[in-house]
């Protein structure tokens, strides 16, 4: 029988192989982008009282009320935006889901949406399923700063939404209010909408503030914003997130989420809602958290031939590592789980068109033992 694929170019994510190999290799991974420490004691009793307390069946398609409460009011506090809980959040299985609906919701067949290499690989596929075209525009190197020139020359009639990621991954770039400001005046007076990818949203580093697209009041108003209580709560495997727009948007947004996922896990909401509420502390300090993994790991690495590029933001760190082998990156990361002992991500996978370059991701938000083992490894190459 001959199967019709809907996504020839789509394969194992990159991230499932390098995990394998990990396994098989028995390598330190680093690869993967989830911390291999426990999320806070305080969130997981939340969470066995919640199944205790008979939270065990459906939440509402939106998200239980406490929850998109407390997510309007940290809104509110961090980015000076008032929103309605009831019209404007929406709770979502992982920020995935929540950039498949927005995408599913707002394009079309034939729409064209610009994305901004390296991007992370469920964009494109996301896109293509909806009828759309990634239309891919590189960030600059080597500082992966956005050149927004070329961003407006990539607009056309048929651009039908501008994707951003910021704190960025892979390379952990952040915006500045320049950046909001240049976004803005490009959909100015347009119908392109703008879908912000913020999962790292409270891992920026050096004093820096997040610059939210929440914070930017004309792009507030056609964008969908998104964001994950597994990065910021360390259980990613929870595959909790949610996604903040206008009414309308959101409207549109629901009817898919509706018929995806219907709803999210139940008991984790009513724990993530006792704890924004509670513990709001744990947000607060988190960069400082991930600030003292970031300069420890840079610390543990410096006697290596890597060289490391600078961490404004996110929980990964980037490495040339042209001193050590002449080789492509997915090449490198083959070597290097095999022979090296440790599991890297290469940046091929996040491009359309790679540039000449030797850079691979590691990812830091692990505990000391981890970190000084990989880092031994890496030194010894």
């Amino acid at each position: 029988m001959q199967i019709q694929t809907k996504l020839p170019k789509v394969g194992t994510t990159i991230f499932s192989v390098m995990s394998q190999l990990a396994l098989e290799h028995k390598a330190v991974n680093l690869g993967q982008g989830f911390p291999d420490f426990d999320p806070p004691q305080a969130l997981r009793d939340a969470l066995s009282r919640a199944m205790n307390e008979g939270r065990n069946q459906y939440a509402p398609m939106t998200g239980i009320p406490p929850l998109r409460e407390q997510i309007a009011l940290k809104t509110e506090r961090l980015y000076g935006r008032r929103i309605s809980a009831d019209t404007e959040v929406t709770v979502t299985s992982g920020a995935t889901e929540a950039i498949f609906a927005a995408i599913a919701c707002s394009v079309g067949a034939g729409d064209e949406v610009i994305v901004l290499d390296p991007c992370y690989d469920c964009y494109e596929p996301a896109i293509e399923l909806a009828g759309g075209r990634a239309v891919h525009v590189p960030l600059r190197l080597p500082d992966f700063a956005v050149d927004w020139q070329r961003v407006r020359d990539a607009v056309t009639p048929k651009t039908r939404m501008i994707m951003v990621n910021t704190p960025h991954n892979p390379s952990g770039a952040i915006f500045t209010r320049a950046d909001l400001d240049a976004l803005a005046e490009i959909v100015r007076a347009s119908g392109i909408l703008v879908l912000s990818d913020e999962v790292y949203e409270h891992i920026v580093y050096d004093g820096a503030a997040h610059q939210s697209v929440l914070r930017h009041a004309e792009l507030a108003e056609r964008s969908f914003v998104i964001s994950s209580f597994g990065k910021t709560y360390h259980c990613t495997g929870w595959k909790v997130g949610y996604c903040v727009a206008p009414k309308p948007l959101s409207a549109e947004f629901r009817k898919v989420h509706q018929y995806l996922t219907f709803c999210t896990f139940n008991p984790a909401q009513w724990a993530f809602a006792e704890m924004i509420e509670q513990a709001p502390q744990h947000y607060l300090e988190l960069a400082a958290f991930y600030q003292a993994k970031r300069d420890r790991f840079r610390g543990l690495l410096a006697p290596s031939r890597l060289k490391l590029l600078d961490v404004p933001g996110g929980y990964f760190q980037l490495v040339d590592y042209t001193a050590i082998r002449d080789t492509d990156d997915i090449n490198f990361c083959e070597w290097l789980v095999r022979e090296g002992g440790v599991a890297a991500i290469p940046l091929t996978p996040f491009y359309e068109t790679a540039p000449q370059s030797r850079l691979v991701r590691l990812c830091f938000a692990k505990n000391d033992a981890t970190l000084e083992a990989a880092a031994e490894r890496l030194c010894a190459l």
